[in-house]
Parts: C-alpha cells; structure tokens; sequence
C-alpha cells in the first residue's frame, strides 16, 4: 500500500501546469575519471594522487575501499554508453585522467593506451548521438607532479597548459565543450584545509590560498591556449565548473556574513568571470587584514599582478555550476562545527549548519531546492547575462534502493527551480546535468554513499548496471523536454511499479 501511494503522489505530481524546458536545452549525465574507470595501473598509466592517497590511508574512506576497480569502466566503457543512449541522454560528461593520457605528467610522452581509450569513448559516445562533454581535470594529479609540489608549485600552471594543449590537440575535433577544472573548492580548500582529500596535505590558511593562485592561473592558460590556436578550427567552448553552496542568513544581524561566505564560495569566480577581475574585494581585504594581524609580512592570500589579472579576466564562454545543498551562516561559537570544505567557516570565525526545516538527505547533502534558483539568480546579479550550464546537481544514498523516491523527487524539485530561474529570473541556463550516470567511488565516502542513475553491483565482477527509478523518470523528462508528463504517466508508472514488484 505504501508503495502504490508513493507511485500514486508521483502521478499527481506530474499533472502539473506545462513545464517545458527551452528549445535547445540539453540533459546529461556525468562521472569522473578516478570514480568510474578502474584501471588504476593498467599498460603505462601512472599512480595519480587518488592511487597514492587511497592506498597509503584507507583508514581515511569510510569503508577502506579505492578506485583500482571501482565501475570498471575502462573495459565496460561501451555499456556505460548504452546506458546513457537508452536513458536518451543529449550528452554524456566525463574526465580525462592525465596519468592515464600523459604518464610522466609532462607533454614529451602521450600514452597510446591512453589515447586509445579516450578516442574509442569520444567515437563511441558520437556515434550513438551522444554529445561528449570533457573536463580535463576532476581531482586525480600525477603523483609525479604531486611530488614536485602539486598545486602549491606555480610551473603546475604551466604543466597544466601543456596537459590541455595535448587533449585539445587529440580531441578537440570532437569535443566541443571542454571543463579546465571540476570544483576548485575541494581540489584547494577542502584538501588543504583537512587533509582528508588527495594529497592529505594540511596547510590550512595556506597551502590553500597558493593552489587557488596556480588553479586560476592554470584555467586562463589552457583558455586562452585554446583561444589563439584551436577555436578558430574547431569552434568549441571553455570553462570551468565551481561548487557552489547557497548561504542564507541565520538571522538578520547575520546578512553581511552571508554575503561574506557567498564571495568566498566565488574566490574562484571573481577574477574570471567579474569586469574588473582579481579575488572579490571583501574577501581579500579580511584575509590580507587578518594576516597582518597575525604577523606576516603580505597577505596569505597571494595576490594577482595587473598582467595576470589581464591574463584570467574573461577567460570564458559559459559558467559551470555544480550545485547540491545550501546552509545558514552565523557566527560560530566555541567549538561549534564549522563546514569543512571552506576555509573561510575557519578564516572569518563562522559557522554553517542546514535549517531544520529543510529535507533530510544522506551526510552533508541536505535538499533544499530553492538553493539553486537563488545561487543563479546571485550569480547573474555578479557576474551579468552570461550562458549557464548546471554540471553537477543529485542525491545519494546510503543504501543501493532501486525504488529511489527521494532522488526522484529531489531531481523533479531541483528541475522546477531551474525551471523558475530561466522563466522568471530570465537567467540563461543552457544544460542541466545529473550527478551522476552510475553509482561510483565518492571519494572518502568510499561505496557507501550512492549517487547513481544507475545501480552498480560491486560485488559482480562485471559491474551490472541497472538502472533505478530515477533513471526511468529522468529519461521521461528528457523524452518530453518537459516536467508535465501526463502524457507519459502510464507508461511512466507501469516501469516505476514494474521495477517496484521485481
């Protein structure tokens, strides 16, 4: 009875007002190279920081697993095409692995296996009328270049050039929307901060601030490498992607505080994307205020020259947002939890936390769907009229339910403020993505914590994938371009309560 009113709710619930999505919007699905694609030491691919830091710590993830297996994707790559072509997917998002593709980390040596791979994936995707969409670096660094410093050392940007130089060069053909960098926040400041994430290196205040430097600078070089020598030839589109997190005010002496985190969530925003460039004006003027305070000699924070503020201003064609959760700003209190990933809940002494109001979900990831339409419309307010892609947006599990209610209801929620910020915010949102395709290694959440579309079975040497609930609903809203599906209600549902009964 529970499980018919469950598939009873979700039919009133599609009978609702037309809900189209603009012509030309486009769905997908997206993972990462470390989560996904096994092969930790297949052919020449060298360790990547991820190997190295899974390895040597799996005390640090929660059920001491690693990515050496994970989904198997590098041999089951085909099947995870057929799963996104069967869901009707308009594009399929995915990293390149720079150990897999250059092993030595540097461009005099590219790896055919890992060409190989890489064109077999791009080939396969196109021909199945699925567009790629490539980001160039989801986390995993050559343990080679790590060694040497990683994100702290400024020739990473460099590097990172040349690593771009050769992707573009090898897939550019083809690939016509290129991500530089998934989530800054975490590669910088949840790494540094804690060092619970690749490399384990903590150097909070620090360490953290120099990585934001390189990553930014290391952006605007692969950007404008692409600008000068390949747009001309293949006319595709460049950005990065940044987490974002919607702050609301606890209360109203918290507001300025508020605002304060929502600029420190776009420290890697403001010298790309704002007209005047640099980090946003109040975060750099409490940092380097705080530093001297503390008795160094400059600001923490490095700052920019007016040649490399020149170099990252405008180094765009669309802003990617990776959005999952929202949390109320106040000023901590002795002891109180702090958000880990930010440094700057530490930085300002401020403390986030959800409203408990707000829908329950699994770990840190708390729903609150209106996060997403008020992030847009702040983002549009800061940065202008500029194209918006969503690049990341889902719900996890703790346990593998096929019968996956409430990530079906957090995507149709989720949908209907992306829906509200273009028709009524009138904010240029061009792509939606679901986090993720299949359920996958999540970092230091290990197997525990299931995102997918698709169920993996990770005990079955072959990965069977099986697609959820949500992947049944997610390809009706796909097939309508619309969130009115009335019209596909009963063979929505007969799946839903078929997948229910088996």
């Amino acid at each position: 009875m529970y499980r018919l009113s469950v598939v009873l709710s979700l039919l009133v619930a599609a009978c609702v007002a037309e809900q189209k999505f603009p012509p030309g919007f486009k769905f997908g699905a997206a993972t990462a190279a470390y989560q996904v694609e096994g092969a930790w030491n297949v052919s020449d691919k060298s360790p990547s920081i991820w190997d190295t830091f899974t390895h040597e710590n799996p005390d640090f993830i929660a059920d001491k697993s690693n990515g050496d297996v994970a989904c198997d994707s590098y041999r089951l790559w085909e099947t995870d095409i057929a799963v996104a072509k069967d869901m009707g997917l308009h594009f399929y998002r995915f990293s390149v692995s720079w150990p897999r593709l250059l092993p030595n980390g540097y461009s005099n040596y590219v790896s055919e296996d890992g060409k190989r791979y890489y064109n077999n994936l791009i080939n396969g995707l196109i021909e199945n009328g699925i567009e790629p969409v490539v980001t160039l670096y989801h986390w995993d660094l050559p343990q080679k270049l790590q060694d040497l410093g990683g994100w702290t050392n400024p020739e990473l940007a460099r590097l990172f050039e040349d690593y771009a130089k050769v992707a573009f060069g090898l897939f550019g053909d083809r690939v016509k929307t290129w991500i530089t960098f998934n989530e800054p926040v975490i590669i910088c400041d949840a790494a540094y901060e804690t060092g619970r994430m690749a490399p384990g290196i903590v150097l909070p205040g620090i360490g953290t601030y120099i990585c934001a430097k390189v990553v930014v600078l290391a952006h605007a070089r692969a950007y404008r490498l692409y600008d000068t020598k390949f747009r001309a030839q293949y006319q595709g589109k460049v950005g990065l992607t940044d987490q974002h997190l919607w702050c609301e005010p606890k209360n109203s002496d918290e507001v300025e505080n508020a605002e304060l985190i929502r600029n420190l969530l776009a420290l890697y925003a403001y010298p790309i994307y704002s007209k005047t460039g640099g980090w946003p004006p109040s975060v750099e003027k409490l940092i380097a205020e705080k530093s001297e305070k503390e008795g160094y000699s400059r600001s923490r924070l490095p700052t920019f020259t007016q040649e490399e503020i020149e170099l990252i201003k405008g180094t765009y064609d669309f802003y990617g947002l990776n959005y999952y959760t929202s949390r109320m700003v106040e000023t901590a209190q002795p002891g109180q939890y702090l958000y880990w990933p930010m440094t700057g809940s530490s930085e300002f002494g401020l403390a986030l936390s959800p409203d408990p109001s707000w829908t329950n979900g699994h770990d840190w990831l708390i729903s609150f769907p209106p996060g997403i339409r008020r992030q847009l419309h702040w983002l549009k307010q800061q940065f202008g009229d500029i194209e918006f892609k969503i690049l990341e947006n889902g719900y996890s599990t703790a346990e593998p339910v096929m019968f996956d209610e409430e990530r079906v209801n957090y995507y149709k929620d989720h949908l209907e403020q992306v829906l509200l910020a273009i028709n009524e915010d009138k904010v240029n949102v061009t792509a939606y993505t679901a986090w993720s395709l299949i359920d996958n290694f999540e970092w230091i959440n290990g197997y525990t914590s299931r995102f997918g579309l698709v169920n993996i079975d990770f005990n079955d040497p072959d990965r069977k994938r099986t697609p959820r609930a949500s992947a049944h609903y997610y390809a009706a809203v796909i097939k309508s371009h619309s969130l009115d599906l009335p019209h596909h209600s009963r063979g929505f549902l007969k799946i839903l309560f078929d997948k229910i009964i088996t």
